[in-house]
């Protein structure tokens, strides 16, 4: 006869096993921000570019940014893969903003793995014009 211990045990470890057989990945629905300082580090130890988005949160065209450009599948998938993305307030993180002149927001930089600046574009920018940027500057046809 089958000990109701033993169905238990069998259950837990095909609970925690079957999972691993029929994982279906799922693509990230948002991007994975990272903070200034461990998002400059991680660029250079995983040796990535970096897209650094300066925002305050009483701009407007950030939170139009932020709920068109930054929720588009295929800018959010790109960034993902191809960059460490950084997000930096400007009201809280004065410093940074002096360090990068922010005159205006949003704006936003392009790092290269080195830790030398890109380029940048101030402003809003729509889904389509970030995918082009974002595979220019992976190309390196930054126009410069």
């Amino acid at each position: 006869m089958l000990n109701l211990r033993w169905v238990g045990i069998w259950f837990l470890i095909l609970a925690g096993w079957l999972p691993g057989i029929f994982h279906f990945p799922v693509s990230a629905k948002e991007i994975n921000w990272h903070g200034l300082e461990d998002g400059i580090a991680r660029g250079k130890t995983e040796n990535k570019k970096i897209y650094l988005h300066f925002y305050a949160n009483w701009c407007g065209a950030c939170r139009i940014m932020e709920n068109k450009t930054f929720k588009d599948p295929a800018v959010v998938a790109y960034i993902n893969k191809n960059f460490i993305p950084i997000k930096v307030n400007t009201d809280k993180e004065q410093e940074a903003s002096r360090l990068f002149r922010i005159r205006a927001l949003p704006d936003n930089w392009f790092i290269a793995e080195d830790g030398k600046p890109i380029g940048h574009q101030p402003g809003y920018i729509q889904p389509d014009l970030m995918k082009r940027m974002l595979k220019n500057v992976m190309n390196g046809n930054t126009g410069q």
